[in-house]
């Protein structure tokens, strides 16, 4: 197993925002390399932990870093978007919090073998779960120019997604690209000069496209908000980290959405929808990394933490 060690993001912050409750029930929807898992689980006694992750050697690890804490940790292999089939199956109607930190984790991002970064060479995967059929050498050499060009700008906001998708369907048909390097050389000769002496390395937003497609990311994201909010207990809180603006969209509008009440036309003289809101915002504003954080963990940069509390 290889070392799996993630710096854990507004730690601080997601340990306050939760309010943890020594008795209380917790779902880590992104175990991780269990930074914050390993803070909750300190500040319970007789309450319990339950740590999901679809990446096994996440999971792996992870349970090696909570061994101390015994049965009060309960570990699940499975996608946070089924987060209702997780806790029906250990029997658990509600929960205290819900914790779901929605980056890549930093090992997978460099250990080149995954096939995540674009900084060394590897096999094309992205798969976050070995499980998964669907990977990035399938995406970049089988779908279609149309396909492509949609999640590089609707994924990526890649401007010049339809000269990289183009670039693209030309090289594979010479042969298949198969490797994170030569995809690379293929999105750079795809852009103008100008583009590549951006600060910003050319082929970022691309890969984070495709692996946004490959993992299912958004649609995860959309579900597990459709979900978790439910299953949270009267005064239970769910704690959401995202790192780019389109988890963060869906993130803040299901927490407005569930935040709202009556909907009845204002000409309406009483209330006949019956609506009464699920919940109600603990930030106005997400909550953003610090200068302190930042020195130490550029990756935090674009963090941003939502909360809301159950009614």
């Amino acid at each position: 197993m290889s070392e799996f060690h993630h710096v854990s993001v507004l730690l601080e912050e997601c340990i306050r925002g939760l309010n943890i409750r020594p008795d209380g029930i917790y779902v880590d929807g992104t175990l991780g390399g269990a930074g914050h898992s390993s803070r909750i689980a300190q500040l319970l006694t007789t309450g319990m932990l339950i740590g999901i992750d679809r990446d096994s050697v996440a999971l792996e690890a992870a349970g090696e870093r909570l061994k101390p804490f015994g049965n009060r940790v309960k570990l699940v292999h499975s996608n946070f978007c089924q987060l209702d089939r997780v806790l029906d199956e250990l029997g658990i109607p509600c929960v205290d919090g819900i914790l779901l930190d929605l980056g890549v984790s930093s090992p997978q991002l460099d250990d080149a073998e995954r096939g995540f970064s674009y900084m060394a060479d590897a096999p094309l995967d992205m798969r976050m779960d070995h499980g998964e059929s669907l990977s990035a050498y399938t995406v970049v050499n089988t779908w279609s120019y149309e396909e492509l060009k949609k999640i590089l700008y609707e994924y990526g906001e890649e401007r010049f997604a339809p000269q990289i998708a183009g670039n693209i369907c030309r090289r594979r048909e010479q042969k298949p690209i198969r490797t994170t390097l030569e995809l690379v050389d293929v999105i750079r000769t795809a852009m103008p000069p100008a583009a590549l002496r951006e600060k910003q390395h050319p082929a970022k937003r691309s890969f984070q496209a495709i692996r946004i497609a490959v993992n299912d990311e958004l649609n995860a994201v959309a579900k597990v908000m459709e979900k978790a909010i439910p299953r949270l207990a009267p005064g239970g809180r769910l704690a959401v980290i995202t790192f780019h603006s389109l988890e963060d969209r869906i993130v803040k509008n299901a927490m407005a959405e569930a935040a709202k009440g009556c909907t009845c036309p204002p000409s309406f003289p009483v209330c006949v929808c019956g609506r009464k809101p699920q919940v109600r915002p603990v930030t106005r504003k997400p909550i953003t990394s610090g200068n302190e954080e930042l020195e130490f963990n550029p990756r935090a940069r674009s963090a941003k933490l939502r909360i809301c509390e159950k009614i």
